[in-house]
């Protein structure tokens, strides 16, 4: 992450339950694709060593669609948005 930790937080260390889906690196710079319950692996050359949390793992429930969400919006001119102002609309009985 790369906000400043307070002087008391610490990274996961080797060993230690994985909280949190997503991608992983190591002190060594190693980066590892972990599950929540999964275990943090100790690093072939240094053993024991803190994970440190880079990516979060969105799950996406969809069809390969992207989310709407996300999708840029058109955007309205000031004329179009005061055609579309439901004031501008006359009533039936007004002429």
């Amino acid at each position: 992450m790369s906000e400043e930790k307070s002087h008391f937080e610490m990274d996961p260390m080797s060993g230690e339950p994985v909280e949190v889906d997503g991608v992983y690196r190591n002190e060594l710079g190693r980066v590892e694709k972990l599950e929540r319950g999964q275990v943090f692996p100790a690093d072939p050359q240094l053993g024991t060593s803190e994970w440190e949390l880079v990516e979060f793992q969105l799950d996406n429930h969809h069809e390969g669609q992207t989310d709407p969400r996300l999708v840029p919006k058109k955007k309205i001119t000031a004329r179009e948005a005061h055609l579309q102002h439901p004031r501008r609309h006359k009533g039936r009985n007004e002429d």
